[in-house]
């Protein structure tokens, strides 16, 4: 099943967000009442996805990282595709790529 965005995922505790840049088609997954983001290969500890392979574009996942993914609680989780876990807000001040 292809998800949408803003779709509630079944298990009724989270929400799927598009998030594309890395890839045309890349998710993230939110789950509010955990406070936890799963930001996949879009955002990373004071990194972001690649954008140089097929499909990836800059401005794009500069769009989502800004728009989709840092108007979320600042005291998320986020367990990034590769690497450590950092803090959402963490991100915002701090991430050398994209600031809020």
């Amino acid at each position: 099943q292809w998800l949408s965005d803003d779709q509630a995922l079944d298990c009724g505790c989270g929400v799927a967000l598009h998030t594309p840049g890395h890839t045309p088609g890349s998710m993230s997954f939110w789950f509010p009442q955990d406070k936890l983001l799963i930001a996949g290969d879009t955002l990373f500890k004071r990194g972001i996805g690649r954008t140089d392979l097929w499909g990836g574009d800059y401005a794009t996942i500069e769009r989502s990282i800004k728009q989709r993914l840092y108007c979320l609680d600042e005291d998320a989780t986020v367990v990034t595709g590769h690497g450590a876990d950092t803090r959402l807000g963490d991100e915002m001040r701090d991430n050398p790529f994209v600031r809020a």
